[in-house]
């Protein structure tokens, strides 16, 4: 099994048992702490790809880290990843069970970059008119880069729309370049 299989079964499966027991805001919010420990703490990671560490070892290194701070099912599952010996993949794992709980919201993610800070009012109004559009709830978040001198980047999933200032000066010197040529 690779890396990607590994994690999205163990991800499908930890999302369809918390919803069997109508714990899935529980569980996100479980899964979002374990995950940011995993992002804030290098030792974690280091604990957790340790060939040196046994098994048991790290499974009550995680128990004792996390008893008092998650819930009972998000406790004994990271517990089972461990006693599977796929402990590595936890952070791969709760990021994916993440987005499994995006999809079933219909929830998408864009970033709107601009030369300035836009006001929240903007921010919000250009969010509703993505979801609009999209059909879809839409987590907008900020980028500044004073370099693409004016405009904007909107950027959501897998799709972009560049209306900056450098990009349209940079096509401009582009065409220009072209008619030279010719």
């Amino acid at each position: 099994m690779n890396d990607s299989t590994i994690r999205v079964r163990y991800a499908k499966a930890f999302f369809l048992a918390a919803h069997e027991k109508s714990m899935i805001e529980t569980v996100k919010a479980d899964v979002e702490k374990v995950l940011n420990i995993c992002n804030k703490s290098i030792e974690f990671i280091l604990l957790l790809e340790s060939p040196v560490i046994t098994t048991s070892k790290k499974v009550d290194l995680i128990n004792d880290l996390f008893k008092n701070e998650i819930n009972e099912l998000t406790l004994n599952f990271l517990l089972l990843i461990a006693k599977n010996k796929r402990e590595v993949f936890i952070p791969g794992i709760c990021t994916y069970f993440l987005e499994i709980i995006r999809k079933d919201r219909n929830i998408k993610s864009a970033v709107l970059t601009t030369a300035t800070e836009v006001d929240e009012k903007t921010v919000n109004k250009i969010a509703d008119m993505m979801g609009k559009e999209l059909n879809a709830k839409i987590e907008l978040s900020r980028e500044v880069d004073p370099e693409i001198i004016g405009g904007l980047i909107l950027r959501i999933e897998d799709k972009q729309f560049d209306s900056s200032v450098y990009t349209k000066l940079k096509n401009i010197k582009q065409h220009l370049l072209e008619t030279e040529l010719k």
